[in-house]
């Protein structure tokens, strides 16, 4: 398994874990981003979901992911990263993005995380598509937790 990819099956934490195990780790911390039962829709009125479709355009999203996680893995002084995003359709509760880092300390690991799941968010070529019970909607821009887009 490469330590980057896109995949329209289930992400395994547990294998992404294993690849970036390395003996110069003191931690390692996941991220794995799972589908809610509830979204805001474009008036910002929350309706239930029933599904999530994503969508990507795979070389360049594979490409984009390593470049992402190395530059993460650079800033944060990082031993590895890994990371997986999913494509088609994907239930509420099961997960369409898994990461994992080490490093030889626990603040930079989660440094690293963080950095990566939000440099994904924002760059990556991978659109989601939210279907509720009475239609469906695309999602334009992501927000992190300070309310960006």
């Amino acid at each position: 398994m490469e330590r980057y990819g896109i995949t329209d099956g289930p992400l395994d934490l547990g294998a992404l874990v294993a690849l970036v195990a390395d003996p110069a780790a003191g931690a390692i911390t996941t991220f794995l981003g799972t589908s809610r039962q509830s979204s805001a829709d474009a008036s910002n009125v929350e309706r239930p979901v029933e599904t999530l479709w994503y969508e990507a355009y795979g070389p360049m999203a594979e490409r984009r992911l390593r470049a992402i996680g190395e530059a993460a893995r650079a800033r944060h002084d990082a031993c590895r990263v890994a990371c997986w995003h999913r494509t088609g359709e994907v239930a509420i509760g099961a997960a369409s993005v898994a990461i994992a880092v080490s490093a030889p300390h626990r603040a930079e690991a989660f440094a690293c995380c963080r950095d990566v799941i939000d440099e994904i968010k924002r760059s990556v070529p991978i659109w989601k598509r939210e279907r509720f019970t009475d239609g469906e909607e695309w999602v334009e821009g992501h927000r992190t937790e300070d309310g960006a887009t």
